[in-house]
C-alpha cells in the first residue's frame, strides 16, 4: 500500500487576501477609535461652552407686578377707610340718638313737674319724683312738701306744654339738658290764665337706666304770682 503525504499550497492570492483583510480590520477599528474620541472631544468641547443660566424679567412683567401690587395697596386703604368712616358714621349716630334721649326725659319731666292742681298736689307729687333716683326722690318729696304751703292758699292751678330742650353738656354718660316749657297759670289772685315760660336745667345719667340725678328751676314753674 503507497501512503501519499498531501501538502496545503498557499497561493499569492491567498497571501493577498488574508493582508488585505488584515488591512482593513486595522483600518476599521482605527476609524473606531478616532470617531470616539472626535466623539468626546466633541462632547467635551460642547461642555466647555455651555454658559451658566440666566433669569431674565421683561419690563411688562416688572410694571405688571408693580401695578397689582399698587391695586392692592389701594384697596386696602379704601377699606381701612370706610371701616374709619362706618365706625366714625355709627359714632355720631349714636350720639346723636342718645342726646335726643336725654332731651325727651328731660322734656317730658318739665311738663310734669309744671302741671299742678291745688286740688290734687298728691298726684303731682307723683309726676315730681317719677324717673329720679333714690337721692333726688327724697330731695323733691321734701321740695314738693314745702311749696305746698304756697300752692294751696294761692288755689293755685296750672297747665304747660313742652317748647324745647337742649342738651348742654354731656360727658361719661351724664347728660346735663335744659328745658323750656310754656305755662298757663290760675290763681284766687289772677283768674284769668296767665302766661310764662318755665326753665328747668336736668341731669340724666345714662349709665344708670337714664335715672334722673339732679334737677334745677322748679321754682320757676310757679312763674308770676
Amino acid at each position: 500500500m503507497t501512503i501519499t503525504d498531501t501538502e496545503t499550497q498557499v497561493t499569492p492570492e491567498a497571501d493577498d487576501a488574508v493582508v488585505t483583510e488584515a488591512v482593513n480590520s486595522t483600518e476599521a477599528q482605527s476609524d473606531s477609535n478616532d470617531t470616539g474620541a472626535a466623539a468626546g472631544e466633541s462632547a467635551g468641547a460642547k461642555n466647555s461652552t455651555r454658559r451658566p443660566r440666566s433669569i431674565s424679567l421683561s419690563l411688562r412683567g416688572l410694571i405688571s407686578s408693580a401695578a397689582i401690587v399698587v391695586l392692592v395697596a389701594a384697596v386696602a386703604a379704601l377699606g381701612w377707610l370706610y371701616a374709619g368712616a362706618r365706625h366714625q358714621l355709627d359714632a355720631d349716630a349714636t350720639h346723636t340718638a342718645n342726646d335726643a334721649h336725654a332731651e325727651k326725659i328731660a322734656l317730658d319731666y318739665a311738663v310734669s313737674a309744671a302741671t299742678m292742681d291745688f286740688k290734687d298736689l298728691q298726684a303731682w307729687h307723683v309726676k315730681l319724683v317719677a324717673g329720679t333716683t333714690p337721692e333726688l326722690t327724697k330731695k323733691l318729696s321734701d321740695a314738693g312738701t314745702q311749696m305746698e304751703q304756697v300752692l294751696v292758699p294761692l288755689q293755685w292751678s296750672s297747665s304747660a306744654k313742652p317748647l324745647i330742650a337742649k342738651v348742654r353738656s354731656s360727658k361719661d354718660g351724664i347728660y346735663v339738658v335744659d328745658s323750656f316749657v310754656s305755662v298757663q297759670t290760675k290763681t284766687v289772685q289772677a283768674p284769668d290764665a296767665l302766661q310764662s315760660t318755665a326753665t328747668y336745667s336736668t341731669t340724666i345719667d345714662s349709665n344708670n337706666n337714664w335715672l334722673i340725678t339732679d334737677v334745677g328751676g322748679i321754682g320757676s314753674a310757679m312763674g308770676p304770682k
